[in-house]
């Protein structure tokens, strides 16, 4: 009896804080299985009322924000690798450009601000000079997609008002402090970082990749210590370059957020 009356006080204490729900996503080692987990969100009982994202998951969270369904997000980047969204450069400071992301957002959401969004959005980015956390809240969205998933070595810094500003990863992998400031009480967070593929760097850009992720691991154990819901899909099985298998992750991702949000009761 003293086991199903804690299990109720628990159920109670989520639907009451599930009136401000939130959810920021991070990096993601597949974006597809980030938007499979928006397909899952959109069956929980009260609608989100801010969303963050870091990385690659700002792509994520910008296309939600703007009305964007689980379909049309699949549409649009189920084929995509990193070849389609950069180009090569002759920077000294990157050995790609991530322009072709910006087109990406403006051909889809057209050249939108944050004070355009259906839902309250926020970016994580890093100001690669001073090393300090650079929260995006305010205008061209497009810009703030390329500066929070600028990955530093590989892509070229991204300017905005007066900053280098590169992926937000090395500061707030999973953005839970900008939801948190813009009024979150009941936070679900997506992590696929936790559950890397031991495989053998194949390429620099792979070996760029690897040592980032390792470098963050553990920062990232911490901040979704923060999160009431955490979603943690098991994508050990491929790694970030695997595109011929996206049908199976999103799968994975799928089944996991169904499985997570069912069992905290959130879900119709």
């Amino acid at each position: 009896m003293e086991k199903t009356n804690n299990m109720e006080k628990k159920h109670e204490n989520i639907q009451e804080k599930e009136k401000n729900r939130t959810s920021p996503w991070g990096r993601r080692r597949s974006w597809r299985c980030s938007y499979r987990g928006v397909k899952s969100n959109r069956r929980v009982q009260h609608p989100i009322s801010y969303i963050a994202g870091t990385s690659i998951g700002a792509i994520i969270s910008a296309f939600y924000a703007f009305g964007k369904n689980w379909e049309e997000m699949a549409i649009l980047l189920k084929g995509l690798n990193w070849l389609d969204i950069s180009r090569i450069s002759l920077s000294q400071f990157g050995l790609l450009s991530n322009k072709k992301l910006g087109k990406l957002i403006t051909d889809n959401l057209g050249d939108v601000t944050f004070d355009e969004a259906c839902i309250p959005l926020a970016m994580i980015a890093t100001d690669i000079t001073s090393g300090e956390k650079v929260a995006l809240k305010n205008g061209n969205v497009a810009a703030a997609v390329m500066a929070s998933s600028c990955i530093p070595g590989i892509f070229i810094p991204v300017e905005i008002d007066n900053r280098l500003l590169v992926d937000g990863e090395l500061v707030e992998n999973v953005p839970i402090t900008p939801l948190k400031d813009m009024g979150a009480n009941f936070i679900i967070s997506v992590d696929l970082f936790g559950k890397l593929k031991q495989k053998k760097p194949e390429n620099i850009i792979e070996v760029l990749f690897k040592s980032f992720h390792i470098a963050l691991e553990t920062a990232t154990k911490l901040q979704t210590e923060e999160s009431d819901i955490l979603i943690r899909p098991d994508l050990s099985p491929f790694n970030t370059f695997d595109i011929s298998k996206a049908e199976n992750i999103i799968e994975i991702g799928y089944l996991e957020a169904k499985r997570m949000l069912g069992e905290n009761k959130v879900v119709h």
